[in-house]
């Protein structure tokens, strides 16, 4: 057992130490097969994005692979160097800890932070995160368009050859994601309750911005495990509300949320953060959305 705890612990520092030499190496942004320049693109919801707006002349790399919970990445030597590497390194503080250091300390001078480009929330206020930003920025469309008109224009400055094609398809996604902010502004107009419970504390955006009142059961970690007082605390709130519906997600484990669902005697029922997609899933960000409209529009009882 030593023997082989000593040669695992060897192994791990050399590929460090591999990608450490690689990285000081100064090969530059490193292009991918077809010859394209890179964007080192954090997780789905940011991938996207990246893909919708740069289009046919960048390569899009999702550091975080399907069906994986995007906080827990720890990345490979391999991906520490395509951050190092890549023209453009696009993530939100405070969400990927592996992701924060390798951008840290290998691409400062080419990385993107999306909550730079607008307004943020606080974390909740039952959070520990000495003043953080919420980092689920995506899940309202008016501020992710406020992104892609921001990325758009990083990627001209980046390719001015091409710097017209980037900003008319960021207007195209603005344009798009204006019109998932009015279906959800009329779709939720008009609901019987404003309450969420959700499986973790994803949905402050989008409860901001549509008039809801978020409570996460786990806070903003998804692996969190609740308090006994806390789950008291929501099973008195739900029978108080009249809420109908505990949320579960997709990515993360339902056990803690189908246990409050059934203190409380309520249904479950999946509202998805678009943190990721399962394998081989066809979804994508706008098919997420909606889903999740209908989703609240009948938890919430909506006309």
């Amino acid at each position: 057992m030593f023997i082989h705890t000593e040669w695992v612990t060897t192994r791990r520092i050399l590929c460090f130490a591999l990608a450490a030499a690689l990285l000081a190496s100064g090969c530059g942004a490193r292009a991918d097969g077809g010859g394209k320049p890179r964007i080192t693109a954090a997780f789905y919801p940011l991938a996207w994005l990246a893909e919708q707006v740069a289009g046919p002349d960048f390569h899009v790399q999702n550091l975080t692979r399907p069906g994986a919970e995007p906080h827990d990445l720890e990345l490979t030597p391999r991906q520490v160097i395509d951050v190092g590497e890549s023209s453009l390194a696009f993530y939100i503080k405070g969400v990927q800890p592996a992701v924060d250091k390798a951008v840290r300390e290998h691409a400062k001078s080419h990385a993107l932070d999306a909550e730079s480009l607008i307004t943020t929330l606080p974390a909740p206020q039952d959070e520990s995160h000495d003043g953080a930003a919420d980092p689920h920025l995506w899940l309202d469309p008016v501020r992710f368009a406020t992104v892609a008109t921001g990325l758009g224009e990083r990627l001209a400055r980046l390719d001015t050859a091409n710097a017209a094609g980037y900003r008319s398809r960021a207007a195209q996604v603005v344009s798009r994601l204006t019109a998932l902010d009015t279906e959800f502004r009329t779709g939720l107009r008009d609901c019987a309750r404003r309450d969420i419970v959700t499986g973790h504390s994803a949905f402050g955006y989008l409860a901001a911005r549509y008039g809801l009142r978020q409570l996460g059961v786990s806070g903003l970690d998804p692996e969190a495990e609740p308090s006994p007082r806390r789950i008291a605390e929501l099973t008195e709130v739900i029978r108080r509300t009249g809420a109908t519906t505990v949320f579960t997600e997709t990515l993360a484990s339902p056990k803690t949320a189908a246990t409050l669902a059934r203190e409380a005697g309520v249904r479950t029922e999946v509202l998805d953060p678009v943190e990721g997609l399962k394998p081989g899933a066809r979804d994508d960000y706008f098919s997420i959305m909606r889903r999740d409209l209908a989703s609240l529009r009948t938890a919430l009882g909506c006309s």
